[in-house]
């Protein structure tokens, strides 16, 4: 496949989304550290600012009226309007108590959503440390129509990216922390069960999302890191010091362009990464992942741009 970057104006790319249909219908929507939420046209010549969160975006998701739906660290789960830019607070506190880490979700067709809150102890300044303490304080959470909020699963390690089945019958979630894939049944015999879809992953999973193709794509931000596994399995004080010490000192992410994608039984279908030295010393750590008619879009926590990987 191809490479090709995107200029966007603001660090941090977070996650990626295509339109599929009205207005936007193509348009590739991203936000960026600075709170601004930018619409890419479809063959990457233009960037707006189409509204400001006020806060960190992460997670972005097209919500049934039209809207995005945004999982921002600081604010708590939104819905963005792309044309006026208006912003909309549905959930900033969960059983009253205040969100730390809004990071990712799903919509299912009637409006429900899934949602990930990543730690109940470490904001998004901390990931490191919530990567290393290994917390197991996320939560995956369900918003319904009417509004209430529930927690389908907790003690997650690191709850990260979540991406709803085709059908509808599970919502899958990452656990950062330990490289997992966890599903969640919501129709069928085993609905409320918890089990493990896919362990073991050759890297961190960050942003999930669901294809066109009916597959679970899975943005591997950093490949498996040995010596941030020792600490995970220390005391906590060992810990606990080690996000205290300089950051050049630090365990850091390797330099890499990973993206795989599996199927609803948990099989490996892709594995597409790039090699290319150009093309990573100029765009990393991909943090999301969208497929969208044989494209893959990719976005990243880091970078000014985003990627897509497209047939030659």
């Amino acid at each position: 496949m191809r490479f090709r970057l995107v200029d966007v104006p603001g660090e941090g790319t977070e996650d990626v989304v295509v339109a599929t249909g009205g207005a936007y219908e193509g348009s590739i929507f991203t936000g960026t550290k600075d709170g601004v939420v930018h619409r890419v046209s479809a063959d990457g010549r233009r960037v707006d600012a189409v509204a400001n969160t006020g806060g960190r975006p992460l997670g972005i998701e097209l919500f049934p009226d039209g809207r995005l739906l945004i999982c921002d660290a600081v604010r708590g789960l939104l819905l963005v309007d792309p044309g006026d830019g208006a912003v909309e607070i549905l959930v900033t506190a969960v059983d009253g108590v205040p969100m730390r880490f809004c990071n990712n979700a799903a919509v299912a067709g009637d409006g429900t959503v899934y949602f990930s809150d990543s730690s109940t102890v470490h904001p998004i300044a901390e990931w490191k440390a919530e990567m290393v303490e290994v917390t197991r304080t996320g939560r995956l959470l369900q918003r319904r129509p009417d509004g209430e909020v529930v927690t389908l699963l907790d003690g997650l390690a690191f709850a990260n990216g979540v991406a709803l089945a085709g059908d509808g019958s599970f919502i899958v979630v990452a656990e950062t922390a330990t490289r997992t894939l966890m599903r969640r049944w919501l129709t069928g015999p085993r609905a409320g069960a918890g089990e493990v879809l896919v362990s073991d992953l050759p890297g961190y999973p960050d942003n999930l999302s669901s294809g066109g193709d009916g597959l679970i794509w899975v943005a591997l931000a950093s490949p498996r890191d040995p010596l941030v596994e020792r600490l995970q399995r220390g005391p906590m004080w060992l810990r606990r010091g080690v996000t205290r010490i300089p950051e050049r000192l630090q365990p850091s992410e390797r330099r890499t362009i990973r993206v795989q994608a599996y199927s609803t039984e948990g099989t490996l279908v892709h594995d597409l990464s790039v090699d290319d030295h150009e093309h990573l010393d100029r765009f990393h750590m991909v943090t999301g992942v969208r497929e969208h008619d044989g494209r893959v879009w990719l976005s990243s926590l880091h970078e000014s741009a985003i990627a897509v990987l497209e047939p030659f």
